[in-house]
């Protein structure tokens, strides 16, 4: 048998030191040769409002995806030692919407695209991912895991999106997420499942990319990174927090499943959620759009409190 109870966690520290290797090294090429590639025109584009006095390339996201594709190849190779028994259609479904997430943020990277093609697109993310058997499982009443699970994939992509407005703080949230992801699998003899071995590479994907994201930041992972973060997340947050229930014997906790799912969704993904929501919140009351940037997220306030820039990532890692 190729792989044993042994040798999984050898597998998962190989996993995501070579993909940091591979992302770190990556980061720097691109870093190297795009003085302006990603680097958006603030004068140009006055609704961008971004934290950073000074413009830096958007391209992080394309290491991601490239780690995303290098995944891709290590869990085919696996399957075809050891069979995973999983959705082919599943899977089919995560791979075409975590390409679609990056396409469509490579071009308002690149083009800064109208607020309603991106909502467009997301909304065709959680249309694939529910119709290829990613979805929400809570109900008794389908059309409500529908809806959820719709409003889910697109609520939490904008989410992670308006998140990335200082260094490091959409990095290392998405980090703590995919530590999660995986030791929960490792403690439940799941590693060797698609989403956590995908979820392996873009934890070493990430920890690369941090060495130029960490303030102060040589780059950031633009539109592209976050886009594909909030797909790839929003896949997590249905495995393995809405639908919770049905990790162990139909049963994680004691508790009703739509209670359960709420629970841990807001546990996991507390901080990107309670951002969102109280920003959204505020913008309206001022009667401002809540998709146009501002310095009003809870980063710029625990920064108006006193924290530094350098600080706020090691506080949300604390």
């Amino acid at each position: 048998m190729p792989f044993s109870q042994n040798n999984i966690l050898l597998f998962t520290v190989l996993t995501i030191g070579i993909t940091f290797i591979l992302s770190a090294v990556f980061n720097s090429i691109l870093l190297k040769f795009s003085q302006t590639l990603g680097v958006r025109n603030q004068q140009a584009n006055q609704k961008q409002i971004r934290w950073s006095p000074s413009a830096r390339p958007s391209i992080g996201g394309i290491s991601f995806f490239v780690i995303f594709l290098i995944t891709f190849i290590i869990l085919n190779f696996i399957d075809h030692l050891l069979p995973l028994n999983y959705s082919s259609l599943k899977i089919i479904g995560i791979f075409v919407v975590c390409t679609l997430a990056f396409l469509m943020g490579l071009a308002d990277d690149a083009y800064n695209t109208q607020p309603l093609l991106k909502f467009i697109a997301q909304l065709i993310c959680g249309l694939i991912l529910y119709f290829t058997g990613t979805k929400i499982n809570i109900f008794t009443v389908e059309a409500f895991n529908f809806g959820l699970t719709v409003f889910w994939v697109v609520g939490f992509m904008n989410s992670i999106n308006m998140l990335d407005n200082m260094d490091a703080i959409t990095t290392i949230v998405s980090i703590v997420i995919l530590l999660f992801v995986i030791f929960l699998n490792i403690n439940l003899n799941l590693i060797l499942s698609p989403v956590p071995i995908l979820s392996l590479g873009l934890l070493g994907a990430l920890l690369g990319f941090l060495v130029y994201n960490w303030h102060p930041a040589k780059m950031f992972m633009g539109d592209t990174g976050s886009q594909f973060l909030g797909a790839f997340l929003s896949v997590v947050g249905i495995d393995y927090c809405w639908n919770s229930f049905t990790l162990v014997n139909n049963s994680w906790f004691s508790v009703n499943p739509v209670l359960q799912g709420f629970l841990s969704i807001a546990l996991v993904f507390i901080l990107p959620i309670t951002d969102t929501i109280t920003v959204s919140i505020n913008r309206i009351k001022r009667g401002q759009s809540p998709f146009v940037g501002g310095k009003d997220h809870t980063t710029h306030h625990l920064f108006f409190k006193g924290l530094t820039e350098k600080e706020l990532p090691s506080y949300f890692v604390e």
